[in-house]
């Protein structure tokens, strides 16, 4: 199959040189610039018996538009109605849209109940089908096809892994400033679907996923003793991962999901450890008279990044996994914190605060590149998405009730809002479902 004749330009200002797409890649993405030309792609309704197809249809197209990479064509400006999909479309009618690839599909059911989804890719300029697949699914399950067909798509054009069949577990806060109920809650990548976890009045906080498993791990003050918990999210179960003297913060998995690491408070410092899920065994890292929190590590578990004050304000360092080499890696004016290293290994993204601003940037792993994507009155708690491209976090705007939830791609340019039954906090994103 021919290459797609077509460019998309993806730009992170600041970095130098171009991301080599993978030899089955349709688009090459260049990054040397500080804007973004989408790719033009027209989503046809797939047909159905019902409205489903045009559901699904309408999620894909709104999951591609969000990512920033493509330009959706207007829908009433289609020419060609499709009611067959397995014959190829009039190209001519959506190259006169200056749609440069196009997507159909049909939606079935079958004699068991279940629905059946048949997707195609189409290079309208070179007239070849790029992609031909379909899904089987419970009809309850609609949204997460189009999720997974959104996937299929992304990286058939550009390359990489997509994101879109993903969850974001948070903090969801109601009520007044000054009597704030916390819960947990967890919602598909797009903020559809929202369920909450937890139900009591107890504080929650620095909600994780589990990188191999359906649970999460976080904080609470249930009793009025911060705990950390494993709660399994397809059971409710959930269990008490220990009981510490003092308290801890920022629970994180490891990546291959065996352990925990966290920051303990002990006699007014607070160092980082990491626990063992199956034996439960204790391992202390760092050993100093300063705030050391925040540890996250390396995708491949071999470092860790973590914030500590012990140079006189927050500033971020990194170390082996079993606490070795310790070193500083930001100088920039103000103070870093959140940091969270990106499923890549190439970037670690942080909260800075400096003139009076709380921005969420990136930097390489060796501190150099440092890049500021948004700054504001209050923006905090970065979260990658699991193909490394896009960032979530939490912002309080001045004067504002509560904190919500956005997300912002690496080129700085892509910032939305992700709309929440109430206020949103402490976002995490998961892996790919399987």
């Amino acid at each position: 199959m021919k290459k797609l004749l077509l460019r998309l330009l993806l730009v992170c200002a600041g970095f130098a040189g171009a991301f080599v797409a993978p030899a089955n890649a349709a688009v090459e993405i260049n990054i040397n610039k500080g804007n973004v030309q989408p790719l033009p792609i027209a989503v046809s309704d797939f047909v159905s018996a019902d409205g489903v197809g045009a559901q699904i249809s309408q999620v894909i197209e709104a999951n591609l538009k969000r990512s920033g990479l493509f330009s959706p064509v207007n829908r009433q400006a289609f020419i060609e109605k499709i009611s067959n999909p397995d014959q190829p479309p009039r190209f001519d009618d959506w190259k006169v849209l200056k749609a440069e690839a196009l997507v159909v599909g049909r939606i079935t059911k079958e004699a068991d109940g279940r629905l059946r989804a048949e997707v195609r890719l189409w290079d309208v300029f070179g007239g070849q089908q790029m992609l031909g697949q379909q899904f089987y699914t419970d009809p309850r399950n609609w949204r997460r096809v189009a999720h997974i067909i959104s996937d299929a798509i992304y990286e058939r054009i550009t390359g990489e892994k997509g994101y879109f069949d993903t969850r974001i577990v948070f903090v969801s806060e109601s009520g007044p400033k000054t009597d704030r109920k916390r819960q947990l809650a967890i919602m598909d990548q797009d903020g559809e679907n929202v369920r909450m976890l937890t139900n009591s009045n107890d504080i929650v906080l620095t909600p994780r996923f589990s990188p191999s498993r359906q649970e999460i791990t976080y904080m609470s003050f249930e009793g009025q003793q911060p705990r950390v918990y494993l709660l399994q999210l397809e059971t409710g179960a959930r269990e008490v991962v220990g009981n510490f003297p003092g308290m801890t913060f920022a629970p994180r998995f490891s990546p291959d999901g065996q352990r925990v690491i966290m920051s303990l408070q002990q006699d007014g410092n607070a160092n980082i450890y990491t626990m063992d899920l199956r034996s439960r065994t204790t391992t202390r890292l760092t050993n100093t008279a300063a705030i050391d929190t925040s540890p996250s590590y390396s995708p491949d578990g071999s470092q860790i990044v973590f914030e500590s004050d012990r140079g006189g304000r927050q500033q971020l360092y990194v170390m082996g996994a079993d606490g070795s080499g310790q070193r500083r890696i930001s100088f920039g004016d103000g103070s870093y914190s959140t940091p969270v290293w990106s499923p890549r290994g190439d970037l670690i993204a942080f909260t800075k605060q400096s003139g009076g601003k709380f921005s969420i940037g990136v930097m390489k792993t060796d501190g150099s590149g440092e890049r500021i994507l948004t700054s504001g009155f209050h923006n905090e708690g970065p979260t990658w998405a699991p193909n490394g491209r896009v960032l979530m976090f939490f912002r309080q705007n001045a004067g504002a009730g509560g904190p919500q939830l956005y997300s912002i791609d690496l080129t700085g340019y892509n910032e939305l809002a992700i709309k929440t039954p109430s206020f949103g906090s402490d976002p995490a994103w998961s892996p790919l479902m399987e």
